[in-house]
């Protein structure tokens, strides 16, 4: 039986007008990064802030990053709640969600983006390798990587954003937006890194 949290189905149009997303993944507790992601969500004027998970620990495999405050960083996303759309991630627990006063323990949720589907997943258990039944022109988005991505595979988009406090790969550390069916991977001084457009 599918948890409620995992048939998680939200549309995202105001009055008619097509809703700008920020996607922001793995920031593995890291006040400083938060602070900057925030601001740059502010500056977007992004309607929705979608986590793909790894928020508030920093993970047994990685060191300590700048500015760790797990506590600090549940106040800060905490003030964010109304605009967030979160799932869970390989680092996330149920002690974080008792922290968290907006729910993350749905390992996928849908969002409707016109006329297709926007799958967001962390990447730990959903990933390229094991992809879920998505139909033509759908969007894969997830995390855990570290690494951007944008492409298309055959019928299917697929998209990261990246990490924004442990990128990896010599890539910068980074956020997405998506606007007017275009996904850009952007660092965080605004410069594009990738992007994608959905046709």
């Amino acid at each position: 039986m599918i948890e409620e949290a995992e048939s998680n189905l939200i549309k995202l149009f105001i009055g008619g007008r097509e809703m700008k997303l920020f996607f922001l993944s793995d920031i593995h507790g890291s006040v400083y990064y938060a602070k900057k992601a925030l601001d740059i969500f502010q500056k977007e004027g992004a309607d929705y802030l979608i986590l793909l998970g790894d928020q508030l620990y920093h993970g047994a495999r990685n060191p300590l990053p700048r500015e760790y405050n797990p506590k600090e960083l549940a106040a800060l996303l905490n003030q964010m709640k109304d605009k967030i759309i979160a799932i869970r991630g390989n680092c996330d627990s149920e002690v974080d969600e008792m922290v968290l006063v907006y729910p993350i323990m749905a390992t996928y949720s849908n969002i409707l983006y016109y006329n297709r589907r926007l799958f967001i997943t962390h990447g730990h258990l959903y990933n390229e390798n094991n992809l879920p039944e998505l139909c033509k022109g759908d969007v894969f988005v997830y995390g855990h990587t570290h690494i951007p991505v944008a492409k298309k595979e055959g019928d299917i988009y697929i998209m990261n954003p990246g990490s924004i406090t442990f990128p990896k790969e010599d890539s910068p550390n980074s956020y997405a937006i998506l606007e007017d069916n275009l996904f850009k991977i952007k660092d965080l001084e605004g410069n594009i890194f990738k992007e994608l457009l959905l046709e």
